[in-house]
């Protein structure tokens, strides 16, 4: 029986791992490390800033810029780092921090009497008096409904994709106007893909070059430099998440839906410029397959109803923190819980607890509790901790696991926990 599993491996998921073993919790994370990331394009680049891009750890001596130093490389400000090099310094986070790391997948997390049963993808079971759900956001992808269940030759999302140089010679329309959709169809382009933008916004827009670290006191003032970008509104999704979850449910969810909409960041614009065919205000209201094996898209925009053809579609249209889409909880499970919101997400206590005493979430489905620095790695700072201190509440107040939630350990004791 352990106190904690923790399922995902990801920023959220390696950062409670790190604070949960620090306090010496009988834990167990599964998950291959930053899946996902090491899933992406070689071409892509992080949109945030390296000192907004830390994985968690107690002592905070895990950080990006750490792992950089290792790789004599500076982690600077104003400079894009590869989504490769991310991906690389999460594997070097978990072995540092993140004892024990179980990389199988878990596919099912259910109710048990005296906690849950965690079943692996190879069918073994395990017992937990507490699980923190941090399954990012891959089983959120969001697909606009005309296109739902066609082939996936020819609809796929921007997620599904590793490398894009399958495409070259390809007639490609990507749909979105955030950065995975630009910076998918710039790499589409540059790789000889016939590209088009189709979004419903009616203007695409960019994100500014970040102002310097050091900008004098008056700047700074007008606009302080958050973890989700410069001024005071961020400021507030960024250092009061707590605060945010006070607000009232429609304020909430009003916030959730518009706050850092979609935009580019600064340094693709350049490279952006090749796409040619941008069409603004427009969706798809209907598809279907034609006889030569193509795409037959029916398009409502600001000039009427239009028709375009095209060999693939990539959904760049993000994610949907909606709980009916979490189906490695068992149905039973994910059913008895409280939502909010018309999306259907979980509702999230103190502590990242559910409205199910000893399940806790991470990472994407708190963010309509919490506020939208949870649809980012620079979310996982504030998360780790606080939701580890719920778990150690949780097995206080059930009177199990007390023995071993005591005071942090060294560095030397976690590694011999784990020999």
């Amino acid at each position: 029986m352990y106190d904690l599993v923790i399922v995902g491996a990801g920023p959220y998921g390696l950062s409670v791992a790190a604070h949960a073993a620090a306090h010496g919790i009988r834990l167990r994370t599964f998950g291959r490390p930053m899946e996902s990331w090491h899933a992406m394009p070689s071409a892509m680049f992080l949109k945030s800033e390296p000192w907004a891009s830390h994985l968690s750890d107690p002592r905070g001596v895990y950080g990006l810029d750490a792992y950089a130093a290792t790789q004599g490389v500076r982690a600077e400000h104003g400079v894009p780092l590869p989504v490769g090099f991310f991906a690389a310094y999460g594997d070097w986070f978990a072995r540092q921090a993140v004892p024990g790391l179980d990389e199988r997948l878990i596919t099912r997390v259910a109710a048990a009497a005296d906690g849950f049963e965690v079943t692996a993808e190879d069918g073994e079971a395990f017992r937990a008096r507490t699980v923190a759900l941090a399954v990012g956001v891959l089983p959120f992808m969001e697909v606009p409904e005309p296109l739902r269940g066609l082939p996936r030759r020819h609809v796929t999302h921007s997620s599904h994709h590793g490398e894009l140089d399958g495409f070259a010679g390809k007639d490609v329309t990507v749909i979105g106007a955030g950065q995975a959709a630009l910076e998918t169809a710039a790499i589409l382009t540059e790789q000889g893909a016939a590209v088009r933008i189709l979004a419903r916004s009616g203007r695409l827009d960019w994100n500014t070059l970040p102002p310097a670290l050091d900008r004098g006191a008056w700047q700074s003032l007008r606009a302080p430099h958050t973890g989700l970008g410069c001024g005071w509104q961020n400021r507030l999704y960024a250092d009061t998440p707590g605060l945010f979850r006070r607000l009232p449910a429609a304020t909430r969810e009003r916030v959730f839906d518009s706050a850092l909409g979609p935009a580019g960041a600064w340094w693709l614009r350049e490279r952006f410029a090749a796409v040619g065919d941008v069409r603004l205000g427009q969706r798809v209201t209907a598809a279907k397959v034609t006889s030569d094996d193509r795409l037959r898209l029916e398009v409502v925009g600001p000039d009427g109803t239009g028709v375009l053809e095209t060999d693939h579609v990539i959904a760049a249209t993000g994610f949907v923190p909606s709980l009916d889409r979490a189906d490695v909880l068992a149905p039973e499970l994910r059913g008895a819980l409280r939502r909010v919101g018309a999306g259907g997400a979980p509702e999230v206590g103190a502590l990242f607890e559910s409205s199910r005493p000893g399940l806790f979430l991470a990472g994407l489905l708190t963010a309509p509790s919490y506020g939208p620095s949870m649809r980012f790695v620079f979310g996982a700072g504030y998360t780790a901790g606080r939701l580890v201190k719920g778990v150690r509440q949780r097995l206080r107040a059930t009177g199990r696991g007390a023995g071993r939630v005591g005071r942090p350990r060294s560095g030397e004791e976690r590694v011999a926990a784990a020999r």
